[in-house]
Parts: structure tokens; C-alpha cells; sequence
């Protein structure tokens, strides 16, 4: 069998939406599945890790990317007014008029090199992965154009989307032309992946032609080999990713500040909004917190393992953040260091960590709950009890990113 994997997230772009495509690469062919991966050549990304390796049994094609520059407009446009506010504005007028999302100019370039690859190399399978969604628009016209299956991946919800807000005109045409590409998948892949439950339930009531079959982000153990946790004088809590939309830092704060433990550091890596920055300027946090940018894979991971605690954030989001399960929380189960999971307690993440026994979960908006989860931690540190148990060989066997890609293979073969 061979199979084209289209995603606009491949290295060297850096960040977590990196590794589920680079891990489907890198192990389906160990499967006996010839992969080919199409990827953009630059698209501008926000991050690189030119540290990430390419798979050694995949081949990797590139389409020229024609789009615009990833940028962060929210930190971009915070504090400024009047005129200069205008300006900004306007000055993103541009990528807020590319339907379904800014990425879909990648497609003038992806799709005609798509097709070529499909037809040269004898294409059995397109498999295409968003964000972003227009990149399916790929897998439909490769499948067209020369009758290949096509399965579409579905890492987030094509339709509702908890950072997403719904209250301009701009936004809500986004979303017009994304519930657009999700008829497409569900009217014309032959199979489709979800990554969450929620997403696949989704999925399902769009009435596909299509199975719809969940494949979990997993966790990749071999990946920590080497990196061991050293114990400092400091309790050390570390969040790893950025901020965006809801995903909110203040509760956590003000639980930190309340909780009168001067002895702890917490670490947050990767993009911090100024508006956050400010707020913790507020409540005299001083050197209790600790902003490193954006860093490779590698120093994530290292930074993971040296910490007392990893901090989990996902927002409510009117309820949408309770199917979230991202492949951050499976970074954090393999990085066997106790989890502070400030997440809606009925949620998918929540069920993950206490299913595990990884962590202690608070809901997002309980500053007192965070608080005293914060002080319960700290005393076990203090008293040297705060390891928990290494995860059972069954637990990581169920996990680990492998079995995951082997679910994937399975489908691939089944296609009929």
C-alpha cells in the first residue's frame, strides 16, 4: 500500500501540531506502508525546530507555500488605540478574508503537486490531517482527480472551536465556510479520524459516507529516554505551550499568589500574552514566575522531566473544552511527572488523568480548589512523597504513540 500524507504541520515548522503527522510518518512505514509526506516548503510558521528530525523511511515533497506569515494578531493589537489600532486592523484584512481559514492559498500549489505525486508514485491512500481545514479541500481533489481513497484527520473540530469567538462578521463567515469543508469530508471521504471522542461524535452527526474511527494523540515514551528528574531546592511547576483564545493563566495565578509558597517557581514556556504578563506584574508574583519563550522540542522535554509538577490548562469554553484532549496531555503522561490538571472536571483530559492515576484535577475557574491542590502538592514535595507510581506496562502499552499508529494502519488496510 502506499500512502500520501498531506499536512500543513511538518518539520522543521516547530510546536506540538508537529508531531502527530511526524510520528504517522515515521512509523507506518515500519508497517509496511510506503508514505510519502507533502508538506509546505516555508509557510512562514510562527515557530521552528530545525533540531526535529526528518523520518528516514518516508519520502518528503514539497509544495512552494503562497500564504501569508504566521502571526500572533491578539498580542499584536493588545494596548493599542485609536489610529494605530486602525491601522493594525486593516493591516490583517487580508487573512481575515481567506475562507475557510489563511492557509488556503497553500492550496494553488499543494493541490496540482498532489496530484502529480499521486499519479507518478501510484497513490493507494491521500490522508490529509488539520488544522488547518481547507488543507481536505487537498484530499478531495486528489481523490477526483485520480480516484485515490482519501481519509481525512481531524486533530481539532472542523466546526466549533473552543478559542473560537463567534461575535463578528469576520468569524462567523470562517465558520460558514468551515462547516462548508466539513460537509465535504463527511459527503466524500472514505473514512474519517478523530483524535477525540467529542470530535468523532461530532463527526458522526454530519451523517458520513464514511466510518468515523477515533485515533487518540499518544504518548511517546522513547522520547524522555535519558532525561532524568534531579530534585532542586526550588518546587518547580512547569506549563509547556502557548496562549491563545480562552485558554486562561489568571485563576492559576491568583491561586499561586494566594497560596503563600515562596519557595515555589513556575515556568511557562512558549508564547505568553501581554495582557497575562501584566497580570502577574499586578499580584507581585516576582521571580515565583518564570517566562521562557518559545524553545525546540528537545529543551520541552527536558524541561518537563526537571520539574516537581506540570501544569495542565484547558479552558470550559462554554463546554467545548471538555472533548479537548490534546496531544500536550499525552506529553505530560510520558514525561511521568505528576500533572496539576486545572481542566473541566467531566472532560476527556480529566477522565485521562485520574484513569491514570498522573495527576490531580481542578476545574478551570476554582481559584481556592487550584489553591489548595497547590499546597497539598508542596507538602508532598517538602516531605519527599511526591513521586506517584510509574505507569503500568499496560497503561504504556495502551498509550504509546505505536499502538496508536498501528490503529491507523489497521484502517488503512480496511479501506475498501
Amino acid at each position: 500500500m502506499k500512502l500520501l500524507l498531506v499536512t500543513l504541520y511538518f518539520p522543521p515548522a516547530g510546536g506540538g501540531g508537529v508531531q502527530r503527522s511526524l510520528k504517522f510518518a515515521s512509523h507506518l512505514p515500519a508497517l509496511g506502508i510506503e508514505t510519502h509526506v507533502l508538506a509546505p516548503d516555508d509557510p512562514k510558521w510562527l515557530h521552528e525546530d530545525a533540531d526535529l528530525p526528518l523520518p528516514t523511511q518516508a519520502w518528503v515533497h514539497r509544495a512552494r507555500y503562497v500564504g501569508p506569515r504566521g502571526r500572533r494578531l491578539a498580542d499584536e493589537l493588545h494596548g493599542r488605540s485609536g489610529v494605530d489600532l486602525a491601522v493594525r486592523r486593516v493591516s490583517t484584512l487580508g487573512r481575515r478574508l481567506l475562507l475557510p481559514d489563511e492557509n488556503v492559498t497553500w492550496n494553488a500549489t499543494a493541490i496540482p503537486k498532489a496530484i502529480s505525486i499521486a499519479r507518478s508514485e501510484g497513490i493507494d491512500v491521500v490522508l490529509t490531517t488539520s488544522p488547518p481545514g481547507s488543507v481536505h479541500l487537498i484530499g478531495a481533489a486528489v481523490q477526483a482527480a485520480t480516484g485515490a481513497k482519501w481519509v481525512a484527520d481531524l486533530r481539532d473540530s472542523l466546526v466549533a472551536h473552543p478559542h473560537r469567538r463567534s461575535d463578528t462578521l469576520a468569524v462567523r463567515a470562517k465558520e460558514k465556510a468551515a462547516r462548508g469543508v466539513a460537509m465535504l469530508v463527511a459527503r466524500r471521504a472514505d473514512a474519517i479520524v478523530a483524535a477525540a471522542e467529542a470530535i468523532a461524535d461530532e463527526t458522526r452527526g454530519l451523517n458520513p459516507r464514511g466510518r468515523v474511527v477515533r485515533i487518540e494523540n499518544g504518548s511517546d515514551f522513547d522520547d524522555f529516554a535519558g532525561l532524568e528528574h534531579v530534585r532542586t531546592e526550588r518546587f518547580t511547576i512547569t506549563h509547556t505551550g502557548s496562549f491563545f483564545g480562552r485558554r486562561d493563566p489568571k485563576p492559576f495565578l491568583r491561586a499561586l499568589a494566594e497560596s503563600g509558597l515562596e519557595d515555589a517557581t513556575v515556568r511557562f514556556v512558549g508564547d505568553f500574552r501581554p495582557g497575562d504578563r501584566e497580570f502577574l506584574e499586578e499580584l507581585g508574583l516576582g521571580d515565583r514566575v518564570e517566562l521562557i519563550d518559545y524553545v525546540p522540542r528537545r529543551r520541552s522535554l527536558e524541561l518537563q522531566r526537571e520539574s516537581d509538577v506540570l501544569l495542565l490548562l484547558i479552558p470550559e469554553a462554554g463546554g467545548r473544552g471538555r472533548g479537548v484532549l490534546s496531544g500536550k496531555v499525552f506529553e505530560y503522561v510520558a514525561a511521568e511527572r505528576p500533572i496539576l490538571a486545572v481542566v473541566p472536571p467531566d472532560g476527556a483530559a480529566a477522565k485521562l488523568i485520574r484513569d491514570t492515576g498522573a495527576g490531580v484535577v481542578v476545574a478551570p475557574d476554582d481559584v481556592e480548589g487550584i489553591r489548595a491542590a497547590l499546597v497539598d502538592l508542596h507538602g508532598k514535595w517538602r516531605d519527599g512523597a511526591l513521586d506517584g507510581p510509574p505507569l503500568s506496562p499496560e497503561w504504556r502499552d495502551r498509550l504509546s504513540r505505536g499502538r496508536r499508529v498501528e490503529q491507523l494502519a489497521d484502517l488503512l488496510r480496511s479501506l475498501p
